[in-house]
């Protein structure tokens, strides 16, 4: 395996279970998402990944994020392209273990995996099904040039209006980038920071539950 990861195995019983993968944000680890585990669909196996580049006191990046006096913050692009290779591997190897539904593969990521899962899923067309982007944006630095006319994937996206580490400004980029690509997307904004309201997260589990049934 590309990655470490710790796993929920289905709650019932189910030959190919889908797949929800999940991508913690910077400085956090592979424990963070997965508090959500317990409360999703029993039927998915969900895997959640750590980020390769550790950065002690157990937080671990995608990418590194750089500050300087002259440009401010900027991320390391190449090193964010790298993740995204792995994580398209270790997704393949993550199926291929578990032996999972190839039509049903989740990647929801928070912060900066959301800012991969979308780059992941427009450079490895079809590579997964469907896409939650919780608090993050489209990059456009980790775009390939052209976006693949077959791409079948639909995105889930929420962002906070409060929100002091990735304005929503940024977010509110995405769903006008999918209109114009004719992806399927559903946006919505909760009156909180960089994190997810409960409200969100009822409402991105309803989201994944239909695309279960």
């Amino acid at each position: 395996m590309s990655l470490q990861y710790i796993v929920r195995q289905p709650k019932k019983t189910v030959e190919n279970p889908p797949l929800l993968i999940l991508l913690h944000g910077y400085g956090s680890n592979e424990q963070d998402l997965f508090s959500f585990a317990e409360e999703l669909p029993e039927e998915l196996l969900i895997v959640s990944a750590q980020a390769p580049h550790e950065m002690g006191y157990g937080g671990y990046a995608w990418y590194a994020i750089n500050f300087d006096s002259i440009n401010g913050k900027f991320s390391d692009i190449p090193q964010a392209k790298e993740s995204v290779d792995k994580i398209a591997s270790f997704i393949d190897d993550i199926k291929k273990k578990y032996n999972t539904d190839s039509n049903k593969t989740f990647l929801l990521g928070f912060s900066q995996g959301a800012i991969l899962s979308y780059a992941l899923s427009l450079n490895y067309p079809n590579k997964v099904e469907h896409v939650v982007a919780l608090s993050g944006y489209i990059n456009d630095e980790l775009l390939p040039t052209d976006i693949h006319p077959e791409i079948k994937t639909d995105y889930y996206i929420s962002h906070g209006t409060v929100d002091q580490v990735l304005p929503v400004e940024w977010a509110r980029k995405a769903p006008v980038f999918l209109t114009e690509n004719n992806l399927t997307h559903e946006y919505s904004e909760y009156p909180v920071g960089h994190g997810v309201a409960p409200q969100n997260f009822y409402s991105f589990k309803a989201w994944i539950e239909q695309r279960l049934n």
